[in-house]
């Protein structure tokens, strides 16, 4: 029984896995970028990193490391907010699978719920509870654990990034990822897309405002989008 149950688990955790690699790779870029930025951040660069295990939200992560010194206390938690505004409705999507896991899972899954975990594991919410719960720690275990170094050799290989690669350009890298996973998620594409966009279009903006503009931008696009998918499938329902 013992080793129909670990052969069982190691089944889900091969599975997880699997389904992440693909969804990591655009993402990497992305976490360079964000080593990048805590180099060039006005918190020391130790505090800078240390974002990436405590708050594990690259947008955000951008948002507060790039604002850091050139704006206010208030702007810097207002733009961490707004960009992680999105989150609300991952985890209205996700409360009835969640409804019926112990509590310490609903504490740190909530955690690991960036936008890469909510778009794999979505679509495994009709697994059993434990089933279900394996596949969700392995997909956001995988993703904290490489974030943290993907964030670390940022850092390192930052000072050699050419000027004009560097953080005029980080919202669109920000939503790359998200483009990828979009392509299965009408509204996660839209938000993707149009946030990507229109940060790139504002990158000159004065302190970093891009990466604000086009998360706020992106949140819009996709709560639209999602409410007319919605509209569409209560028509169709009817």
């Amino acid at each position: 029984m013992l080793a129909l149950s670990t052969r069982f688990s190691n089944d889900v955790d091969r599975r997880a896995v699997a389904d992440a690699i693909p969804l990591f790779l655009p993402a990497i870029p992305f976490g360079f970028v964000l080593g990048l930025a805590n180099t060039e951040s006005a918190m020391p660069a130790f505090v800078a990193w240390l974002t990436s295990p405590l708050i594990f939200a690259g947008a955000a992560q951008l948002a507060v490391v790039t604002l850091a010194g050139t704006a206010s206390i208030w702007a810097v938690i207002v733009a961490g907010l707004v960009i992680n505004t999105r989150h609300v409705m991952y985890s209205a999507a996700m409360a009835p699978a969640f409804s019926d896991q112990p509590r310490w899972m609903r504490w740190f899954g909530s955690f690991l719920l960036i936008d890469q975990v909510f778009a794999l594991a979505i679509l495994q919410v009709d697994r059993p509870p434990a089933e279900f719960r394996r596949y969700y720690l392995a997909v956001g275990l995988f993703f904290f654990v490489n974030w943290q170094w993907a964030t670390a050799v940022g850092m390192v290989v930052g000072p050699v990034v050419p000027e004009s690669w560097r953080l005029d350009f980080a919202p669109a890298v920000m939503f790359l990822g998200l483009v990828l996973i979009g392509i299965q998620r009408l509204p996660q594409g839209v938000a993707a897309l149009v946030g990507g966009l229109v940060g790139l279009a504002a990158a000159g903006l004065q302190d970093r405002l891009g990466i604000l503009v086009g998360a706020v931008a992106g949140v819009v696009a996709g709560s639209i989008a999602e409410y007319r998918v919605a509209a569409r499938d209560e028509t169709s329902a009817t």
